[in-house]
């Protein structure tokens, strides 16, 4: 169940992953940091930016943003630069990337990175395209 998030948390996300948001990503999990949706293809669940509001929201936030990107950058052809930002449960997953490869920030477009055959494909010019 998606809830919302203090700016904060956001900007420490983006330090320790050393990028900058989109404004409609932000502005997005402000609003409802996680939750799931559902395309055509796939249902997905949207990592959470790591809360430390209270326990209740550690516990719910646990599989944060920041620990998922991390991890999977440890993977053989996920892309270095990715930022992970949702997983369908299958080992696929929603990534977003930066504008040039060594460039702090973000663009708005998504894609998915198969994980079988690491493959990046664009899927949405943004989240809202995603998630109405």
């Amino acid at each position: 169940m998606p809830f919302p998030i203090e700016l904060k948390y956001i900007k420490e996300a983006e330090v320790e992953l050393g990028v900058q948001f989109p404004k409609s990503f932000i502005e997005k999990m402000k609003k409802e940091n996680g939750g799931e949706f559902s395309t055509d293809e796939d249902d997905w669940t949207i990592y959470p930016f790591f809360d430390k509001l209270d326990n209740k929201r550690i516990s719910r936030t646990c599989n944060h943003i920041v620990l998922e990107t991390n991890q999977l950058r440890e993977i053989e052809g996920f892309p270095k630069n990715g930022i992970a930002i949702a997983e369908n449960g299958c080992g696929d997953n929603l990534i977003m990337l930066p504008f040039q490869e060594n460039q702090t920030e973000i663009r708005e477009k998504i894609y998915i990175w198969l994980h079988e055959t690491r493959e990046i494909i664009e899927i949405a010019n943004s989240i809202e395209d995603l998630i109405e």
